[in-house]
């Protein structure tokens, strides 16, 4: 029998609702001003759904694309954008048949004190207006923005 001590389990840390919120607030803020409809999905650090937003203009297949951009930089770690050139290795180049991946702009990971907590996702307008309005929801909150 072994007596070594084991570890069974770490502290998650994840995005509060009212954070959550706050970043959707300022993302829809941030589209109406940069002149677009959106949809804004925030997932806790394990991808899954915490808070959604769709304006009524906002054409239905952004909300999917949304939540996907949001699962895929909560999932990585990384922003959407960066995806794109990750793909073209041909050692990764598989991960781009994975159902949820997307590899356009407007997906970031949200991070406080160098730990992953959640992510966001922003669709409806254009791959760089998505990131703008991603990247302004995320300052307003002070959150950093992945290099």
């Amino acid at each position: 029998m072994s007596t070594k001590i084991v570890t069974r389990s770490t502290q998650a840390h994840t995005i509060t609702v009212e954070a959550a919120n706050e970043l959707i607030k300022i993302a829809r803020a941030a589209s109406q001003q940069i002149g677009f409809e959106v949809a804004i999905a925030v997932t806790d650090s394990a991808g899954n759904l915490k808070a959604f937003e769709r304006t009524d203009a906002c054409p239905f297949l952004a909300a999917d694309v949304a939540i996907d951009k949001a699962w895929t930089a909560a999932a990585f770690g990384l922003s959407t954008q960066t995806w794109a050139s990750i793909l073209t290795n041909p050692l990764v180049s598989q991960l781009a048949h994975r159902p949820r991946l997307v590899a356009v702009g407007g997906g970031y990971p949200v991070i406080e004190s160098g730990r992953v907590i959640g992510a966001i996702g922003v669709s409806g307008g254009t791959a760089e207006q998505d990131q703008q309005a991603a990247e302004a929801a995320l300052r307003s909150l002070g959150f950093t923005l992945p290099a």
